[in-house]
Formats: structure tokens, sequence, C-alpha cells
């Protein structure tokens, strides 16, 4: 899936990250999002190449990457702290200044990442998402319908992951099956990679402190800097088919946190990169080539 790519583990100052990386070039960090891994680039990560020296990344707590104990702030799941974790891998690369693009959560995390390394990251990309601040403060009945899994998995510890793990291939096929539009999207190969991982008790685990902590400390540190505009340019992307563009003014809610934002919908439901690769392939390039 990744022809050409190195499969590397890098220690962080809080985790170990584990990764593919290929290309040569301008730096380029892919992050992934929930329930996934860094197996969801895998459409567009070698064309991707052709251009820049890739690197795809499994947030800590997801894929092989380790998944360090939590605290009660949920801290060690927060944002910050996975963004501290890829600045980290980059500079141990030797790549100073790079682009990022992330999907659902991974954009979350390339989000802060911009806003704590803005000397860093050049250009930022982020796939199917609305402001996590925007999201929580206008939350209604059809966000919460809709992304009923925020608040299911914010929950005390340990409801939702008992819940998830008495059967974890049937809600990883809910949740797939829940957001993509295109049952084609993931070839058995790629949701066995999906399933070995979302199996393991501690990535359940992991994952909800991911939503934990966007419930809490994540809120905290946006609204603290909440004034301060990315100056980097932003590209977001969103499915057509899907909930984001349906319920929010896309690049209007990213113009509240950044000075430069463009973009528009992709033909697809959530997964963009999987469901669309052609055309998030060609956005992606149109914006990072410049």
């Amino acid at each position: 899936m990744f022809d050409g790519f190195t499969q590397r583990r890098i220690e962080t100052s809080g985790a170990t990250i584990s990764l593919r990386s290929g290309g040569s070039g301008p730096g380029l960090l892919l992050l992934h999002g929930y329930p996934q891994m860094h197996v969801m680039w895998h459409k567009i990560a070698p064309a991707l190449a052709e251009h820049f020296t890739v690197v795809a990344a499994d947030l800590r707590g997801y894929g092989d990457s380790s998944k360090p104990p939590t605290d009660d702030r949920h801290a060690p799941y927060s944002k910050r702290a996975m963004a501290q974790d890829m600045a980290e891998v980059m500079a141990a690369l030797g790549i100073e200044r790079f682009m990022v693009a992330g999907h659902d959560r991974g954009a979350r995390v390339a989000h802060r990442l911009a806003q704590d390394h803005r000397d860093r990251v050049t250009r930022l990309a982020v796939l199917d998402i609305a402001p996590t601040h925007e999201m929580y403060s206008t939350t209604d009945k059809e966000f919460a319908s809709a992304y009923y899994h925020w608040f299911f998995l914010i929950q005390k510890y340990d409801l939702p992951e008992r819940m998830i793990g008495a059967d974890p291939k049937y809600y990883l096929d809910h949740k797939l099956g829940h957001w993509g539009k295109d049952s084609a999207a993931f070839p058995d190969a790629v949701y066995a990679e999906y399933l070995r991982c979302f199996s393991n008790p501690e990535t359940i685990h992991a994952s909800c402190e991911d939503y934990r902590a966007a419930a809490g400390i994540d809120l905290e540190i946006d609204e603290a800097d909440m004034a301060e505009k990315l100056e980097c340019p932003v590209l977001a992307l969103w499915g057509a088919k899907g909930f984001v563009g349906r319920k929010y003014d896309v690049l209007e809610s990213w113009r509240k946190r950044a000075r430069h934002v463009e973009g528009g919908p992709i033909p697809s439901g959530h997964f963009l990169a999987e469901e669309a690769p052609a055309e998030t392939l060609a956005a992606l390039l149109e914006f990072f080539r410049r």
C-alpha cells in the first residue's frame, strides 16, 4: 500500500509514534482520523510522495503508536500533547518547516500543531471538520444526533470502553458505514488493519480519552488563544454527501481561526481520501504546491 515508504518508530517526550515516510521535497505530514490510523492515506500518499517528503503517522493512542497513561484531566490526550508528538517527530526526521493535512481527529491535532508551532507549519489542510470549539458551542439536536459518539465517548471510564470492547468489529463496521457513502472505499487489507488496531482494548480506551480531552482541556486551550488567528494559509475541504458541510458554513467557521482560508466540497461522504481520492489529491496538490 505504501510502496517505497519506510516504516519507523520515533520516541517523543510523551509517546512512541509509528509512521511511514517516503518521497522527497518539502515536508508534508499526514494525520488520520477516528477510528482509523495512517493507512487511511494509502490511496494518495504515493502520489503526494512524488512532490513531497511525506510522513504518514499514527496519532498517540491509535494504530501502532503507544498509548500513554492518562490522568484526571485527560491531558495526555489533549490535542496539544498530540501536536507536540508530531512537532518532535518532524524534528527527529530533520524537517524543521513543513505542511500538514489532517482528517477528522487528525485535523484537530493539525490545527493545534499550527497554532502552537507557528514558525514551523507553513500550510494547513483540514478535512471534514469545523473547529472543535465552534462545534461544541453551537451544539443542538441535529449535531448531537449525527455526532452522538462525541457525547458517548466522553462518558466516564469505563462505560464506553466496555460497550465498544464487547464487539469492536460491529462498532467499527457501524462507524465506517455510518459516515462513509461508498462501501468500496475500504479494501479488505485496509479494513483488516483498522480492525486489528481498533480491536486492541488500549486503543479503544485511548480513543475515548481523545474525545474526553476534546470536551474539556482542549476547549480551555482553544479559548486561551481564540483571538490569535493562524497566519499560514488554510485549506478546508469537506464531504459533499456528509454532515459537516450541511450543518456549518465551513469556510466562515475557519475564518474565525485563520486569516487566509479557502476550500470547498469533495464528492464524498466523511472519508474524503478514501471515497474520492482523485479529487482529494487534486485539491491537496493544488494547495500544497504553491
